[in-house]
């Protein structure tokens, strides 16, 4: 199947997350979306009331992450971000799972603490991506994480933070579309910095892209960079 660019692009969460990005850099980051039609922008949670500003006019989407990027806040604290970035605007949230309570073998919490977000965020129309840093799991646990995150009301799945050891890859992309994509759309995101890689995930059957390097992608040549 062949994709035209504005297909690609209406998949695509752009990333605004890098530290040491500003103002003047979402501000940036934000005509682009628009020019390029993407999904929407995804920022850090200081920055979703100015986003939900300059995107306004727009149909491009405010996404936020939470918990970012260990997803190690105490589970009261990841509902109360929530229910602030969405008084700022936002419309979807990227939370990270608890690496190392899963790893720990504490699959209750683990579904609790993503539960309590997609509660408070459920509650306002605001869909829910689970990241699960699947470079640290095996694929058997990218599958157990998925089961976890489907049990617990999100509404998507999400490979990578992007800051973490690995990316996507297809063979995680292909455990996480057996095991829940009939029941949750599925986002790699990290290591997409080509055309070519971009589409290989749409082909498998993802719903979302995310990505670092919007136009590079989309402009058919390679981004540079880790994102």
């Amino acid at each position: 199947m062949s994709y035209t660019r504005e297909e690609v692009a209406k998949t695509i969460d752009h990333a605004v997350l890098k530290p040491d990005q500003t103002d003047a850099d979402l501000k940036a980051n934000a005509q682009m979306c628009i020019n390029n039609k993407t999904a929407s922008m995804c920022v850090k949670p200081c920055d979703v009331k100015q986003a939900a500003g300059l995107l306004k006019d727009s149909a491009v989407m405010v996404s936020c992450v939470l918990s970012f990027p260990h997803g190690a806040e105490a589970t009261p604290t990841k509902a109360f971000a929530t229910k602030q970035a969405i008084e700022d605007g936002v419309q979807e949230i990227d939370m990270v799972m608890n690496v190392g309570k899963f790893l720990s073998g504490d699959y209750d919490y683990v579904r609790d603490d993503i539960k309590a977000v997609v509660d408070v965020a459920h509650a306002s129309d605001v869909a829910v991506k689970v990241i699960q840093e699947s470079a640290f799991l095996t694929l058997e646990q990218v599958a157990k994480a998925c089961e976890l995150s489907q049990e617990a009301g999100a509404d998507f799945v999400k490979t990578s933070t992007g800051f973490g050891p690995g990316s996507a890859t297809p063979e995680i992309i292909d455990v996480m579309i057996k095991t829940v994509g009939d029941k949750m759309k599925v986002k790699p995101s990290g290591g997409i910095r080509t055309w070519e890689t971009a589409v290989a995930y749409l082909e498998q059957g993802v719903d979302r892209l995310g990505v670092g390097s919007t136009e590079a992608v989309l402009d058919g040549s390679e981004a540079e960079g880790d994102y």
